[in-house]
């Protein structure tokens, strides 16, 4: 296994989305071009299948060096009401596009820190959200909560707007961790806003942890994963931190690359995290994620119905994803397009009426085809070109490139479909880069993603 880190431990993309987004096409991308294929994407699939809909909340106290979303760092919480109101009327702006009410299938409030804002705001927010799209009858309502500060009224806020899954950000329980990373939390916190979300009728709480952080040791994460099995959370995220502070500002430059463990230690810490969940009744579920068998995801993926986009893995689809709010980013299935990432032109564009997309992308057939195999790989660990319209000129190029992972025994190759083995399952990101025919096409000049292993 070591062997094969050193060979494949190379930068490339995590695939939420395909293209990704260094490589959209955005010179061919407009607002009315977007808006078409929202409008034909919706009537495509509205009444059989509903819209999912992503709240970016930016909002944070203090900042967590190793988080890369969009975010503003204030303790002025006067912030939360305009904010609120140009959300609201963003979402607005969308239903008049669509020819009918949306029905909102899931919902997901991210951000920065949505429990920054007040339960009674949280409350204004989602009410104006629901007065536009109405909820579909097993919708999916979720959110990031941050343990020191997710209160029992929140809580009760959301559960009371039908909300049922929340994801704790946890990352390490090891107090010199947590205060490399900005991030200290002791594990009392952690019980304390798990057993209130159980109590709040919360069906599925998940905890996120990470692994390779500075100065984290295997015994660290060993801990770390033992005290997550004393909770048993539905779910857990067990990522792998991406260091890539030329993206992310300043913040991941309060330690030094010496400080992190190599990536042969990276991928101890990873396995050893991954036996403890497996020995403890989890499931692997796609990439970095496991649950327990009686979440819904585990159900999704033994029915084959797991999604993966901007939100990560989800246990059903909806062709259409609306993101609100500044840096959101919107899926029409044949096109995306991100809002501008500043939050005083987030709410001028909103307050003017005008729709806040700074950029996007237009799907060409190869994209459309390319992206259903790369989701393939990423949900199921498998493809198939059996049906004629998922094949393209360059998959013989494709499956050459595979051969070699093939023969580490990483994937399978048969006449018409390939299939990752459980050893190669840690380098499905490998496994799709081939795939990839934007980035084949035009290799980066400098560094753009973090390392896959």
């Amino acid at each position: 296994m070591c062997t094969l880190i050193s060979k494949y431990n190379v930068a490339g993309p995590r695939y939420t989305s395909y293209p990704t987004v260094p490589y959209w096409d955005t010179y061919h991308f407009s607002l009315k071009a977007w808006r078409g294929t929202l409008q034909d994407s919706f009537r495509e699939s509205n009444t059989n299948e509903g819209i999912s809909v992503y709240i970016h909340l930016p909002f944070c106290e203090s900042m967590c060096t190793f988080c890369g979303c969009n975010k503003r760092i204030t303790k002025n919480h006067d912030v939360e009401v305009p904010y609120i109101k140009s959300v609201i009327k963003e979402f607005s702006m969308y239903r008049e596009l669509f020819n009918e009410k949306p029905i909102i299938k899931q919902l997901h409030l991210g951000g920065g820190t949505p429990t920054f804002f007040s339960p009674e705001h949280l409350d204004r927010l989602l009410s104006g959200i629901f007065s536009i799209g109405r909820k579909a009858e097993n919708c999916e309502l979720s959110f990031e909560g941050h343990p020191n500060n997710t209160t029992k009224q929140h809580l009760a806020t959301l559960a009371s707007h039908n909300f049922t899954r929340v994801c704790y950000g946890v990352q390490d329980y090891n107090e010199g961790v947590q205060k490399a990373i900005n991030r200290v939390q002791p594990f009392e916190k952690v019980y304390s806003a798990t057993f209130q979300a159980r109590k709040e009728g919360y069906t599925s709480v998940g905890h996120d942890i990470i692994y390779g952080l500075p100065f984290q040791t295997q015994d660290d994460v060993i801990n770390t994963i033992t005290k997550t099995i004393e909770l048993l959370p539905d779910r857990i995220a067990f990522y792998s931190y991406a260091h890539v502070p030329w993206m992310k500002g300043n913040g991941q430059r309060g330690f030094k690359e010496q400080d992190l463990p190599s990536p042969k230690q990276k991928r101890k810490q990873y396995e050893i995290g991954k036996r403890m969940l497996t020995k403890a009744g989890y499931v692997e579920i796609g990439m970095d994620h496991f649950a327990l068998k009686t979440d819904p995801l585990y159900e999704a993926q033994q029915k084959g119905t797991i999604h993966r986009n901007f939100m990560g893995y989800n246990a059903s689809k909806t062709q259409v994803m609306i993101g609100l709010g500044v840096s959101a980013i919107s899926d029409s299935w044949y096109s995306f397009a991100q809002n501008v990432k500043n939050i005083e032109e987030y709410q001028k564009l909103v307050d003017d009426g005008i729709l806040p997309v700074f950029r996007g992308h237009i799907l060409t057939g190869e994209d459309l085809i390319v992206r259903k195999h790369i989701l393939n790989l990423m949900c199921d660990f498998e493809t198939s070109w059996e049906d004629p319209s998922l094949y393209f000129p360059e998959l013989p190029d494709v499956l050459i490139k595979l051969k070699e992972l093939s023969n580490d025994g990483l994937l399978e190759i048969h006449s018409k479909k390939i299939k990752v083995t459980r050893k190669g399952r840690p380098f499905v990101r490998n496994i799709c880069l081939p795939f990839d025919m934007r980035l084949q096409r035009k290799k980066p000049e400098t560094q753009l993603f973090s390392m896959t292993v």
